[in-house]
């Protein structure tokens, strides 16, 4: 399953107001909406993916004392294109831009964030 994991906690009601839909075109990934849970520690976004096919699906972002998950929603789990692995990085790129502090502890999508990557 790809992820990205973060080496610190977010907090995600703040994250809500600073997040602002993507948009990328070619190939399309639109990641739209974001809501959060009433704990506050669990985001999801509403992402469709256009490549070779339409994939519509949820990235979850999870938060805990120490960290920070992104990954894909188990319950709506895309095929893993390099388009739906991308929408995963170009979150984490939005979260970079504010807090610039954040680091990846570890990763499986590696050459999606390499910095030329960023949209």
């Amino acid at each position: 399953m790809p992820h990205i994991v973060l080496d610190r906690s977010l907090n995600l009601f703040d994250f809500s107001i600073l997040f602002k839909p993507e948009f990328q075109k070619s190939p399309l990934i639109k990641i739209s909406d974001m809501y959060v849970n009433t704990q506050g520690n669990t985001a999801l976004f509403f992402t469709v993916v256009i490549d070779d096919s339409h994939h519509e699906f949820f990235i979850q972002l999870i938060t805990g004392k120490d960290r920070t998950t992104i990954r894909l929603l188990p319950t709506t789990d895309p095929p893993k294109t390099d388009s739906v692995k991308q929408s995963l990085a170009n979150l984490y790129f939005q979260i970079k831009k504010y807090y610039p502090d954040i680091n990846i502890q570890k990763s499986n999508l590696w050459d999606y964030l390499k910095p030329n990557m960023i949209q």
